[in-house]
């Protein structure tokens, strides 16, 4: 069994549930695409390892525990800069904790009380701010990270009070003299850019703007070299007509410079979107009863052409929920994740949220049948909560209960 010392920071979307009841399928998954584009490249920049994606949540560990309090600063301002020009819809409200120890380490998880505490520690941040324990506080380096005392908390399950400290706002110090007029709080960010500044901004560009560049450069890659081979076709041509043998090598290269531009441009220009994925989407979009079961049919013999594994069931399940059957779904997900799909393994957590009560349920259930302690955090909240439809209480104690399939699965995650 491996052991590390290691710094533990969660951060999620504050009021991310009830956002979900309001919003579309399409839309929440666009909010989550553009949460994982800014928050990914900053963990990544301050040396942070990605253990987790779950949902709207992360969880991230560094070896430095300065590094991972300057992340949750940068993230922060970064997150405050997006929200200045955002849509409603796509505002981000992240809260972040922070504590360290030894943890125990998988290739995929880490496990241990100190995780335990800084998920706890999540729970009493606001969105906004950089929430860590004592034993950070005494470990990071003072004179690059501000700090300032929250308070001691008994937290659930863990024996004694932990002291909590946050990162106070900026400014933190005194500008020169004949420097320009600070301006108000609420046109800073929280945190002065004090960490981001760190940071280049190449090093913060996201998955999707990469691929956007490398399309357009693979563009006018394919372009460039298109216009080669079809000007280089004519010196060919002459040349056989003249009775040369073999065309001057100038002529060569340059055709086989057109080629290759052709080539890699145009494997650049590819888009990730599977012809599977794409006839999925043509589900969900079909306007008519024809329509969509003729796109059902074309989705269903891609997929079935498929020879991954995991990707096939992960397919499976998000046509499922194109149909309107994310309860079947959850089945598709549990095989998909046991072949390796992280995919399938964060839509199941996040279909712990899904308003209908038995699409929770069949989630909490499935998260138990995997044993996935990094959902505990979220099957502990539908325990407490559970949904808007839940019928537990109900006479004779029928209907759907989510908050006891979630208090199932926990039994199950600790056994």
């Amino acid at each position: 069994m491996k052991t590390a010392n290691l710094a533990i920071v969660f951060t999620d979307i504050q009021g991310f549930t009830e956002r979900t009841s309001r919003q579309t399928l399409e839309e929440n998954q666009r909010l989550l695409q553009v949460h994982h584009q800014l928050l990914a490249p900053v963990f990544k920049a301050f040396g942070g390892r990605i253990i987790k994606s779950i949902g709207d949540a992360f969880l991230v560990t560094f070896e430095s525990p300065t590094q991972a309090v300057l992340s949750g600063m940068a993230l922060q301002d970064r997150l405050w800069q997006h929200n200045r020009t955002a849509p409603e819809a796509e505002r981000l409200d992240v809260r972040v904790a922070i504590n360290v120890g030894e943890v125990r380490v998988e290739s995929s998880d880490v496990f241990g009380e100190p995780v335990n505490i800084a998920s706890r520690v999540e729970s009493l941040a606001e969105a906004g701010e950089v929430f860590f324990t004592e034993a950070v506080y005494l470990a990071m380096n003072k004179a690059e990270v501000p700090s300032q005392e929250v308070g001691a908390f008994e937290l659930k399950g863990i024996p004694g009070q932990i002291r909590v400290f946050r990162v106070p706002r900026a400014p933190y110090r005194v500008e020169a003299p004949g420097s320009p007029v600070q301006p108000p709080a609420e046109e800073q960010p929280p945190f002065g850019n004090l960490a981001l500044s760190r940071v280049p901004e190449s090093q913060l560009a996201s998955g999707a703007d990469i691929a956007a560049a490398a399309a357009a450069i693979g563009q006018r890659a394919a372009d460039v070299g298109g216009q080669l081979v079809e000007r280089t076709s004519a010196v060919l041509q002459s040349a056989v007509k003249s009775g040369r043998r073999s065309p001057p090598p100038k002529v060569l290269a340059a055709v086989g410079g057109g080629v290759l531009a052709v080539l890699l441009g145009s494997a650049l220009v590819l888009t990730r979107e599977s012809p599977a994925e794409k006839a999925i989407a043509e589900v969900a979009q079909a306007a008519s009863r024809e329509q969509k079961r003729e796109a059902l049919a074309k989705a269903g013999k891609l997929i079935d052409a498929l020879e991954d594994a995991a990707e096939k069931a992960w397919l499976s399940g998000q046509l499922d929920e194109a149909v309107g059957r994310p309860d079947r779904a959850v089945r598709d997900y549990i095989t998909a994740t046991k072949a390796g799909s992280g995919e399938a393994e964060d839509r199941i957590v996040e279909l712990l949220e899904h308003e209908k009560c038995n699409v929770r349920s069949e989630a909490a259930e499935a998260l138990g049948i995997l044993k996935l302690t990094s959902a505990r955090g979220a099957l502990e909240t539908l325990a407490e909560k559970g949904g808007p439809d839940e019928e537990g209480d109900s006479l004779f104690g029928l209907g759907c209960d989510s908050k006891k399939a979630a208090k199932q699965a926990l039994e199950r995650i600790d056994r």
